[in-house]
C-alpha cells in the first residue's frame, strides 16, 4: 500500500478529515491565489487553475471561497503575496519525501521544514536527489465498502482514468492531470466520496518501514501536514496494517 493511501486512511480513520477541512481551504485558497496570479484568471486559458478548481470543488469548497482567491490573484482583491518551494528529503528507514510549501517568508518556511525532518528522524536532501522516484498524477482514494469493483473501474475507466489498483481497504484511482476532474466527477456520480482526490506526487517504488521507523514516519507526516505552509507531502514508504493501528493507539 502506497504512502498515500497509507497517510489518506490514517487521517481518515483519525477522524481528521473534516477536523481540518480548515486547512484544506487555506491550501487550496493559496493555490488558487498562486495560479491565477501566474496565467491569468480564466480556467479554460490555464490548465493549472483549472485542475486546482476540481480539487477545491473534491473537497467541497464554497463556490464564492474559490472566486475570491482567483480574484486575489489576479489582483482584482487585496491579499498576501505567496512563493512556491518545494523541499526533497529523505526520511526515517531512507524513505523519500517531496515538501510542496506556499509562503511569504522562503528562509523562515526553510528552517522549520529543517526542523521537523531533524526532529523525526529526517533530512533535506540536494535538488533532484529524489524527485526522480515520482511521477505527477490524478489520485483518488475510495473506501472498498463504498464501492464494487466492476461498477467503479466502469466508470473512472469510461470518464478518462488511466488505471484502478486494489490497495488494501482501498482501491486507488489514478489519472493524468487533465482527466483528473471527469475522473472524480464521475466517482462522485456514484453517490461516493472519496478518502482523497488530487493531483500529486505519486511513488514508482515503495520502501517498507517497520517498528520505530514506521512510527516516527507516521508522526513525520502528521507534522509536516499540520504545518501552514506545507501544500502537499508526497512519499513512498510503505507501512503495514499493524504498525497503523499502533500509530492510532
Amino acid at each position: 500500500m502506497s504512502g498515500h493511501s497509507k497517510w489518506a486512511s490514517i487521517k481518515h480513520k483519525k477522524g481528521a478529515l473534516d477536523a481540518k477541512r480548515g486547512k484544506v481551504f487555506t491550501r487550496l485558497i493559496k493555490e488558487l491565489t498562486v495560479a491565477a496570479r501566474a496565467a491569468g484568471g480564466d480556467p479554460d486559458m490555464n490548465p493549472r487553475l483549472r485542475t486546482i478548481i476540481a480539487d477545491a470543488k473534491a473537497n467541497n469548497m464554497p463556490r464564492e471561497n474559490i472566486e475570491r482567491a482567483i480574484r486575489r490573484g489576479t489582483g482584482q482583491e487585496p491579499g498576501v503575496s505567496y512563493e512556491e518551494a518545494q523541499y526533497e528529503a529523505y526520511g526515517p528507514g531512507g524513505a523519500a519525501l517531496i515538501v510542496e510549501v506556499l509562503t511569504d517568508n522562503k528562509n523562515r518556511t526553510a528552517g522549520e521544514i529543517r526542523h521537523l525532518l531533524e526532529k523525526h528522524g529526517g533530512n533535506l536532501a540536494a535538488p533532484n536527489a529524489v524527485a526522480w522516484m515520482f511521477h505527477k498524477k490524478g489520485y483518488i482514494v475510495v473506501e472498498k465498502s463504498k464501492a464494487e469493483e466492476e461498477k467503479l473501474m466502469s466508470a473512472v475507466l469510461d470518464a478518462g482514468a488511466d488505471d484502478l489498483q486494489d490497495d488494501g481497504d482501498n482501491w486507488e484511482v489514478f489519472t493524468a492531470p487533465d482527466t483528473f476532474a471527469a475522473v472524480n466527477e464521475a466517482v462522485k456520480a456514484l453517490g461516493i466520496e472519496p478518502v482523497s482526490a488530487k493531483v500529486s506526487m505519486i511513488p514508482q517504488n515503495l520502501v517498507k518501514l517497520e517498528g520505530k521507523p514506521a512510527q516516527q514516519m507516521m508522526k513525520l507526516m502528521e507534522a509536516l501536514d499540520d504545518h501552514d505552509d506545507v501544500q502537499n507531502i508526497a512519499s513512498n514508504f510503505d507501512i503495514s496494517e499493524k504498525e497503523i493501528e499502533a500509530s492510532l493507539a
